[in-house]
Order: C-alpha cells, then structure tokens, then sequence
C-alpha cells in the first residue's frame, strides 16, 4: 500500500442500464475541468462501455483537431488463475497495484464496475472512498437495494446487492481502516409528477437510514445524454463544441445535474 491515495471514486450497481458509464464519464470529465488530476478505471472489460466511451472521445479529438481534456486510463481484465480464491487474490493485488501507481501523480481515481456480480465488482467496490449508485427511478430498479411488499409499499428487507455493498465497506475498513461514503443517484428522473416517484423517493428515505446512504438527485431523462456517446463528449464539453450561443435551457439544467453531482461528493477544496 502506497503512503499517497488518490481519492477513488466508484460508479456501481448490479443491474444493467442504470447509467454507471455515462455517469463515471461526465464525473471524470467535469472532474478535470474543474483543474482535478483524474484517471479513469474500467473493471468492466467484457462490455467495455467506458472504454468505448474514451475511445469514440480520442477520436473526435482526432478528427476534429480539438483540445479537449483526456484522462489517464487503465483497463482491468479478470485474472486467467482458474482457482476462484487465488483469482481474486490476483484481481485484487493487480488493482490495489493500479490504484498506487495511479495515486502518484492523480488526486481523483473513478472506477467503473461491471453490471453484475463478479470478483471485480465486489473488489471495485471495496476500495471506494466514494461509491456512486445510479438507479433509475422505478420500482423495478428498487428492486436491487431492497424487495418491497406489492400490497403494503413497505421495505422488507435491504437486498442482495445492499448487503454486498455492506460486505465490501467492511473488507475496506479491514484492509485500510478506510470508510465509505455511499451515494444512491437517482437517475433519469421525469419532470412530471407521479404517485410512482413520489413513492420511489420515500422508500429510498426509508432504506438511505437503515442501509447507509446519501440519496442525491441524478441525470434526468434526456435524449441527449445518449446521443454524445458515440462522439465521446459529456454536458460539460457542449461550449467548447458547439458554443455558449447554442446552448438551451435543457443544456443548462444537464450541465447543472452533473455539477450538483460533483459537489454532492464534497471532494477537498
């Protein structure tokens, strides 16, 4: 373990499409705007969305001549030891490894895990001082930090991956006498008013107290955010791009939602 640490920021959840790639990439992004040393993780080999994410952005660069703001980047792949435990012995010395050398000359490290439950996804989540969940605001995506009773709306009981989560922050304070500071992101939010959200926003003040997290507003629903994919670009590069006199109201708001993100983290200074 090296003396220095970056701050390790981690974009996790089980399922799916809950945003954790397009969320890693505007927080890595608007970090290094914000004049931060920032590298970037991908635990996620397999699928490989942040890394597509930076490559289609090194090739707008490319083309277009533009000087836009690239982070340092290390994929992960899983160990090839066939012994599940000497794997994970291996995964978890090969990212430890990564992290230090990284801490050396970057003060932020965002890590983005995979979609489901693997070694390396528990092993990312366990070296988080910030873990970020992105969940989509339906019951369905509920579902993944606690099951809820159909009939009373009531939580039964936190879930498989709240009880992961609970796993991975005490293997953290074993290793390093670290903490975690966990943040469910409520993401791709409608602007109308509906019983389910209203319901969906209780139930996480409910379960934020007996499992242990901040609940943060997120993304809201807008096209945009997957159309920059495949040009590599976040909100926090649309006036560089297309300029100050293109922006819209619906640009601004998406530029303020990843910035309340930002500050919601409360990295120093």
């Amino acid at each position: 373990m090296t003396s220095k640490r970056a701050h390790v920021i981690v974009t996790g959840n089980e399922k799916g499409g809950s945003g954790k790639s397009t969320t890693a990439m505007h927080l890595v992004i608007g970090l290094l705007r914000d004049e931060r040393r920032v590298a970037a993780i991908d635990l996620d080999a397999r699928q490989g969305t942040l890394t597509n994410y930076l490559g289609n952005r090194q090739r707008f660069i490319d083309d277009k001549g533009m000087a836009l703001p690239m982070p340092e980047f290390r994929v992960i792949k899983h160990s090839a030891e066939l012994n599940r435990d000497a794997a994970e012995i291996d995964d978890e010395k090969r990212l430890d490894e990564t992290i230090g050398d990284l801490s050396q000359s970057h003060d932020v490290i965002v890590i983005d895990t995979p979609g489901a439950d693997s070694i390396l996804t528990r092993l990312g989540h366990s070296f988080a001082d910030t873990l970020i969940t992105p969940l989509n605001d339906s019951f369905i995506d509920l579902d993944v930090l606690a099951r809820v009773d159909p009939v009373s709306l009531k939580i039964q009981n936190p879930s498989h991956y709240s009880e992961m989560v609970w796993q991975q922050k005490m293997r953290r304070a074993q290793r390093d006498g670290g903490s975690t500071d966990w943040i469910v992101m409520r993401n791709r939010l409608s602007h109308v008013d509906a019983r389910n959200k209203r319901e969906v926003e209780r139930l996480l003040g409910e379960l934020s107290a007996r499992v242990g997290f901040r609940q943060v507003a997120g993304f809201g629903e807008r096209v945009i955010y997957r159309e920059l994919f495949l040009a590599g670009l976040t909100m926090m590069d649309i006036i560089d791009v297309l300029g100050p006199e293109s922006l819209n109201m619906s640009h601004l708001s998406a530029r303020q939602e990843v910035r309340g993100l930002i500050d919601a983290i409360g990295l120093p200074g």
